[in-house]
């Protein structure tokens, strides 16, 4: 006579546990979050200007934000820009770009000018013959991801980079600079979900 109870239960409990690694899969496929790319563009203030004129250029910036989410829309809260002289020894102005959303796989240049300046302490920060001087740049914001018709919580974002400039503080690096983490690293919404879907997946490992 076959075995018609142990068999069925075993392939209930494989049919349970393979959907319910399929569904953890999926969750933290939906759920997994990438942070922006943040990136320099461009960077310039002139300094062959006399301290005494009513036109000086002020320093000038630009900003290149990528959304690399293929299907989730980020949500920038202020976004603060802070630039110094070498090694951070003085600051040479901020300046703060207002919130804005960003679509799925979106990129947006973002322009600022600091006019408030102390141009002695950049001339004498400021490279000569024709070398090359580290200035610095930092961002900080918050994002929140927008996953369907959900927000998730606010993530910190701390990323900076050092700016090879010439003798007029022009950027001297023709390409993008990338704007990395100077921080500890942020911990993703996916991650966060992943992990909670592993645990239960192993849970159920072990109940059945």
């Amino acid at each position: 006579m076959p075995d018609s109870g142990g068999g069925g239960c075993g392939r209930c409990c494989c049919n349970f546990i393979f959907t319910l690694g399929l569904t953890a899969l999926f969750m933290w496929l939906s759920l997994r979050t990438s942070s922006p790319d943040c990136l320099l563009s461009k960077f310039y203030l002139p300094l062959n200007q006399t301290s005494n004129s009513s036109n000086l250029t002020p320093l000038e910036f630009e900003l290149r934000l990528k959304n690399t989410n293929k299907d989730k829309g980020v949500y920038y809260d202020p976004i603060n820009v802070t630039f110094y002289t070498p090694y951070r020894s003085h600051v040479i102005g901020n300046f703060t770009i207002t919130k804005f959303y960003q679509g799925h796989k979106k990129s947006a240049r973002k322009n600022g000018n600091i006019s408030i300046i102390d141009r002695d302490v950049v001339s004498q920060a400021a490279p000569a013959n024709g070398s090359t001087a580290l200035f610095r740049v930092d961002l900080v914001t918050s994002v929140r991801y927008k996953i369907l018709m959900f927000k998730t919580k606010r993530h910190k974002i701390r990323v900076g980079a050092n700016v090879e400039v010439n003798g007029t503080i022009t950027k001297v690096n023709h390409k993008d600079i990338k704007l990395k983490s100077n921080a500890d690293k942020i911990r993703s919404y996916c991650g966060q979900m992943g992990f909670f879907f592993a645990n239960l997946l192993v849970l159920g490992l072990l109940i059945f």
